[in-house]
């Protein structure tokens, strides 16, 4: 098991540059887990591609939909005074502090594509290349 964050989920499902290497991830270790508010995040990233004419309404709706499939049973509450304690020794937003409070809480791995989070919980996250 390891926790993703949002980027991790995109990667798999917007062809790009990281795609192989979350499709590597995902063999590697198919039991991704990230806090809920992953789903708002990759909502907001299809937002701006719908907003660029890079993905259709159409196209982004079913990318939603698969990655929910995907992270069915994964989806985790967090609780709101760890992440705030996290975002206090640290200089990550509350919502990368989500991913790694999850993390912390399930004593697993992040996986991340964030260089403050990368920076902050060198222990516990790691980069995508690297997991």
């Amino acid at each position: 098991m390891i926790v993703v964050d949002t980027n991790i989920i995109a990667y798999l499902h917007l062809s790009g540059e990281f795609t192989d290497r979350a499709e590597a991830l995902l063999q590697q270790d198919p039991d991704w887990v990230a806090p809920v508010l992953w789903r708002s995040e990759l909502r907001n990233l299809l937002a701006g591609y719908m907003r660029r004419k890079t993905l259709t309404f159409e196209e982004a709706r079913e990318i939603q939909a698969e990655a929910e499939d995907l992270m069915a049973g994964g989806e985790h509450e967090v609780d709101s005074q760890h992440v705030l304690e996290l975002v206090r020794d640290s200089e990550c937003s509350a919502y990368d502090c989500e991913f790694a409070a999850l993390a912390i809480r399930l004593g697993v791995k992040l996986v991340t594509a964030d260089s403050k989070l990368l920076k902050a919980f060198p222990k516990l996250a790691q980069p995508l290349a690297a997991a």
